[in-house]
């Protein structure tokens, strides 16, 4: 597909839907999150292709709100294989995928050339936190979906 930016994503299967900003990076280099809170919308890393381009698009999330409820991407791990996730683009048309494996990596020593790496036709990432650690009250590591497109 051509390049046009992504407006908003859904997945119906887990019931997540939002709009979605467009974010970079920081001054230290890396990837500035959306914000946080309760109904806080998703972003799409708009140093990444755009949804439906070759290559992996990449939208991030929150597995849960401030407030301890969840987040726009608490559903995750509930995907399996053939569940779809349509994004919809500033030209009107919708980038759909299918959702082909997630995986959980320690942030630490997180596979950046595999998640953000090109790909030979047009892929899809989503990311969140993951490995909630409650005697630090931070997440060590990162759960990610894998997605291809298929319309």
């Amino acid at each position: 597909m051509p390049a046009s930016a992504p407006v908003s994503f859904s997945i119906p299967s887990i019931g997540a839907q939002s709009e979605l900003l467009s974010t970079g990076l920081r001054d230290n280099g890396s990837l500035e999150v959306p914000p946080d809170g309760p109904g806080a919308p998703a972003s799409w890393y708009d140093q990444s292709p755009t949804p439906g381009e070759r290559g992996p698009a990449v939208l991030l999330g929150h597995v849960n709100a401030t407030d301890g409820g969840p987040g726009i991407f608490a559903g995750l791990r509930d995907l399996t294989t053939g569940d779809t996730i349509e994004v919809l683009r500033e030209d009107g048309s919708t980038a759909t995928f299918t959702f082909d494996r997630g995986e959980q990596y320690p942030k630490n020593e997180f596979p950046t050339q595999t998640v953000y790496g090109n790909t030979a036709g047009s892929e899809l990432r989503l990311i969140t936190c993951d490995g909630y650690d409650p005697d630090t009250g931070e997440f060590d590591d990162n759960y990610v979906v894998y997605a291809t497109l298929v319309s």
